[in-house]
């Protein structure tokens, strides 16, 4: 759905405000419940991923050189709000860390969600650049893993599923909970819905503070 610059940066504020519990709990009503990602993509800097996908697929295979020209071409096609999404179900090595991290956030990148290994903690840590991905390595990609295409479906691990499909322009909302990704065409209702139940919650935990019981705040509020 094409959206203005305007419209993506409000949208991406509305969705940070929201917690994963709720996003997920609209994607059920909607009819869309295998949309969450799996556990083992969890927070390594920051606790909280807001954006829109910039997909990035790569492989791991031995190659000649001091570098990856079709990584840095990816990077550079980065923009505003967006969140790098990188596949390629390698294992032991980096596909990233601060200096692209850096590069990306010039650009206007919030963060990144890695199937795959992250190294440069401390400093993404310190510049406040939110990565979840699925595990720390010191070991880079140079030569062992490389990008074989940028802004085309990939593939990450699901929740509920083996897979959950990532088009580029979809929403990836991540935070304590863990990691989820909201279908482009289904971002307008899931938000509305994930904002609905987010002040439910806030008149319950109000009721709650006033001594009203749980029992009373369901039957009164319904369950959430």
């Amino acid at each position: 759905m094409a959206r203005t610059p305007a419209e993506r940066d409000a949208i991406r504020s509305r969705f940070a405000a929201v917690d994963t519990s709720n996003a997920a709990d609209a994607l059920d009503e909607i009819g869309l419940p295998d949309q969450g990602l799996h556990p083992g993509l969890a927070a390594l800097s920051g606790d909280r991923l807001a954006g829109w996908a910039f997909t990035v697929a790569g492989v791991m295979a031995p190659y000649e050189g001091t570098g990856d020209p079709a990584k840095m071409r990816a990077c550079s096609q980065v923009g505003p709000g967006e969140v790098t999404v990188w596949a390629g179900e390698g294992e032991g090595i980096c596909y990233f860390g601060e200096l692209i991290a850096l590069a990306m956030a010039e650009r206007g990148a919030v963060g990144a969600l890695v199937d795959g290994g992250v190294r440069d903690l401390k400093w993404l840590r310190r510049h406040g650049f939110p990565v979840f991905a699925r595990y720390r390595t010191p070991v880079q990609s140079i030569g062992r893993w490389k990008v074989t295409a940028a802004q085309q479906p990939v593939h990450l691990p699901g929740a509920t599923s083996a897979r959950v499909t990532v088009h580029p322009g979809d929403f990836v909302l991540a935070d304590e909970d863990g990691a989820l990704v909201v279908p482009d065409a289904a971002v307008d209702r899931v938000l509305a819905r994930a904002e609905e139940l987010t002040r439910t919650e806030v008149r319950i935990r109000e009721a709650i503070a006033d001594g009203v019981s749980l029992q009373e705040c369901l039957e009164r509020f319904g369950h959430v």
